[in-house]
């Protein structure tokens, strides 16, 4: 049996992902701060597979993605035991968006980093964050390639895991390494942010 993912926010980054997790078969809950009933046209168009449930709902999942704004993070610290959960980091740290785009003062750290600190006892790896919403959601296969979408975290069994779904998917893993180094390269504004690479 797959695995069971909890995504908590509905908007593009969560939706582009969820269309790849329930394609490949995974069963998928969608969630947002709103409650089930503003995700439930999202989870129509998913089709088969997915579902609406509550952040709690969400969390109960074998792997829980986070796609919300990054201002809703430390929100999540009293919604849920997280004690032993798989976490998927696919925010970026944007505090104001288009036009005049800002990024959070982290501080010296690394954005997935501070999410580790919000989820306590979870093991967290950043994915799914470097491309834009539209480029996510096409065919990973593309020019004779796969698509490469980068991970790092700290416990690399969590790691594994995360990577067999990314390339069952259909895309191409590199991991960068733990979330103090390899996340700043994935996070906003980090070298790798928007790079769109083809695995030959």
């Amino acid at each position: 049996m797959k695995k069971s993912f909890g995504i908590i926010g509905s908007g593009n980054i969560g939706q582009a992902v969820a269309k790849h997790l329930v394609k490949a078969g995974y069963p998928v809950i969608m969630s947002n701060s709103r409650g089930p009933e503003s995700v439930r046209d999202v989870v129509k168009s998913l089709g088969e597979g997915a579902k609406a449930g509550s952040v709690r709902d969400a969390v109960k999942a074998d792997v829980v993605l986070l796609s919300l704004p990054w201002t809703q993070a430390s929100s999540l610290t009293k919604a849920a035991d997280w004690k032993n959960k798989l976490v998927i980091d696919a925010t970026n740290h944007f505090i104001r968006h288009a036009p005049d785009y800002q990024l959070a003062d982290l501080h010296g750290k690394a954005s997935s980093q501070i999410v580790a600190e919000h989820l306590p006892g979870a093991s967290v790896v950043k994915a799914f964050n470097t491309l834009n919403f539209k480029i996510l959601g096409q065919d990973p296969n593309q020019s004779g390639g796969r698509r490469v979408l980068f991970i790092s975290g700290d416990d690399a069994p969590s790691k594994s895991v995360v990577a067999e779904v990314i390339k069952e998917l259909g895309f191409a893993v590199v991991d960068l390494g733990d979330l103090a180094n390899g996340s700043e390269f994935q996070q906003a504004k980090g070298p790798l942010a928007t790079l769109n690479l083809i695995q030959l």
